[in-house]
């Protein structure tokens, strides 16, 4: 009787075999992937202990829906990236820090490691913090002093750690961490002085990350300032933050037949960004067509990853550039029956639905190839006699400073920007070779950012090869 085998060009990882005896735990085949059990094989001929050896306890954070504008900060898994925390979208809550259970009092020392959606962020805590953690955050207390906190971390967001993650992972759609799951992770366990060499590396390495970030996060908060002094606008100081300042009155009058929301009608929707040198149109005057994407049933969409991707909300970064770290496809069959949505170059790609802070976010589509875009943005063509990037920043400039959230409508926990109030918006007009300069200028800022960032991300790779390489072979 011949062996079966499998032709070497197909995917490892999506085609293998396994013999029985080789099957332990799970049936799902995912858990048998090839690249996960290289890791393994890898890490088993070296000097390694079982988590559940090092831990004293692992235990879950608490639920709360009552947030509080101040109060004791709540940390998810939004907040709890790889080795550093983001505090962007803190929400804090009204408890008591005594209150806190002592099995989950954030001591220097421990580790957080995220169980839930995003899985397996690790942070080594390096001093007590009165936080509290949801339930989707693993707190866990270390009992043996011969591993380095930071080395654990920095293992557990390396590429190696995360494979184990991904291996031990349940639930087919969102994925989460189990406390049994994590308790069997095979966790290198070379010499002390070898674990601070990793730490050693792993810290020089943040160090020069956080001089190119500072840098780069200089260069782009140039920029408004840089616009503002171009356009001739120079913004009113911002109001006291009293409640006097807060409460304003009008009449019947003058709001009947409009909208009645407050934030709309207390003073100029603007806010001193009408002021310019140059005259102003409204974004109807400027434009040859609005088109909002469409939305993607589970239908149209192609699980395996390939075909065309649905630029969404989520596709368009806090410094406005295009990111597909997390992509929607489409599947390739639906091509020819879409081919009105392919977006076009130079279209203004306008977020038209997002949280009230987030509405508004612009990028200008200038990628090579087929790219669709979903209902959450409206396409904009504009007429040859405008630049598309300059009125990208203006648009960028309009939503950091409100523009949008003091105009958009409000629903179901969501906000918006119609088309009708879209067209409505008056977009300040230099002449063709200023709206050049302007768009050129602020185009080299930002390259030059992502040169620094660019930068950083070639300095983790060495740095992660070197740290690989120091935990496969000791």
């Amino acid at each position: 009787m011949s062996s079966f085998t499998i032709s070497p060009t197909l995917n490892k990882n999506k085609v293998f075999l396994l013999q029985k005896s080789e099957v332990e735990k799970r049936l799902d085949p995912i858990y048998y992937a090839h690249e996960f059990n290289e890791y393994d094989k890898k890490l088993s001929k070296k000097s390694f202990k079982k988590f559940h050896e090092l831990l004293k306890s692992v235990n879950n954070g608490y639920d709360f829906r009552d947030y509080k504008e101040s109060g004791t900060p709540y940390l998810k898994v939004a907040n709890v990236k790889q080795g550093e925390f983001d505090f962007r979208k803190l929400q804090y809550i009204g408890f008591n820090s005594s209150e806190i259970s002592k099995n989950i009092q954030l001591k220097k020392g421990n580790i957080l490691l995220t169980r839930k959606g995003t899985f397996g962020n690790a942070i080594a805590l390096d001093k007590d913090y009165d936080y509290v953690i949801s339930s989707e955050v693993f707190y866990i207390e270390l009992k043996d002093q011969s591993i380095n906190p930071k080395f654990l971390e920095i293992f557990f967001n390396s590429k190696i750690g995360q494979a184990q993650f991904d291996k031990n992972k349940i639930g087919a759609i969102m994925g989460s961490l189990s406390q049994e799951a994590i308790r069997d992770l095979k966790i290198p366990f070379p010499k002390i002085e070898i674990q601070n060499e990793v730490v050693n590396i792993y810290s020089k390495y943040l160090q020069q990350k956080e001089k190119n970030e500072a840098t780069a996060e200089k260069l782009l908060a140039s920029i408004d300032d840089y616009l503002l002094n171009e356009l001739g606008i120079t913004l009113p100081a911002p109001p006291e933050n009293i409640l006097k300042n807060r409460i304003f009155t009008t009449t019947i009058k003058t709001i009947s037949g409009d909208r009645f929301d407050p934030l709309y009608h207390q003073g100029s929707i603007y806010g001193g960004l009408e002021k310019s040198k140059f005259k102003y149109k409204n974004f109807k005057e400027i434009s040859k067509y609005f088109i909002n994407g469409f939305a993607a049933g589970k239908q149209d969409q192609n699980i395996f990853a390939e075909g065309i991707i649905q630029i969404r909300p989520t596709n368009i970064s806090d410094e406005r550039e295009f990111i597909f770290n997390k992509n929607i496809y489409i599947d390739l069959s639906r091509k020819n029956d879409l081919k009105n949505e392919l977006l076009c170059k130079n279209e203004v790609l306008f977020n038209n639905t997002n949280s009230q802070e987030l509405v508004g976010k612009t990028c200008v589509f200038n990628l090579e190839g087929d790219y669709f875009c979903s209902n959450h943005i409206t396409r904009i063509g504009l007429h040859e006699e405008y630049i598309s990037d300059y009125v990208g920043v203006i648009l960028n400039l309009y939503q950091k400073n409100k523009v949008f959230y003091k105009s958009c409508i409000n629903w179901n926990n969501q906000s918006g920007i119609n088309l009708d109030i879209l067209k409505t918006i008056k977009i300040p007009i230099p002449p063709l070779d200023k709206q050049k300069k302007i768009a050129e200028h602020i185009s080299a800022i930002r390259k030059e950012a992502q040169q620094l960032k660019d930068k950083t991300k070639e300095e983790l790779k060495k740095a992660s090869k070197e740290i690989e390489k120091i935990l496969l072979t000791q």
